[in-house]
């Protein structure tokens, strides 16, 4: 049995949910296995990437890849950027200063490779009319 177009756009929220809240429950897991709170902070950096997007974009992630700038686009563009790249930079620098392990960087990574993929998927899907 082939899997129409339609069937995998009605599948979508679900595996978008499933993708964020996998990505979640290795963050928590990261804490919990080592027995330390600190990479809680990456997690905290998930909750700022969509802020710009919701406060400058109208809700919308259409913004991102438009050629149209202006102060509050461009502003947006550059914390959405910022956050993303903070995301990564909180585990490598909590590694170097020695408060986290290799294993929690690494995990926390996965964590990110997940919820990047998560963003990119519904960034995607929010470009067809048809979703």
């Amino acid at each position: 049995m082939a899997m129409t177009f339609g069937v995998l756009l009605g599948c979508l929220p679900a595996l978008l949910a499933f993708m964020f809240s996998a990505s979640f429950l290795l963050q928590v897991l990261t804490c919990a296995i080592y027995s330390n709170w600190w990479p809680m902070l990456s997690a905290f950096m998930y909750v700022l990437v969509p802020m710009p997007c919701l406060f400058f974009g109208g809700g919308s992630t259409q913004f991102l890849t438009s050629q149209e700038g202006g102060g509050w686009m461009d502003a947006a563009k550059f914390l959405t950027g910022a956050s993303a790249v903070g995301s990564i930079a909180i585990p490598v620098i909590l590694r170097h200063a020695g408060l986290i392990g290799t294993g929690a960087m690494l995990i926390d990574f996965t964590s990110f490779i997940i919820f990047a993929c998560t963003v990119l998927c519904f960034h995607r899907a929010s470009l067809d009319d048809d979703w």
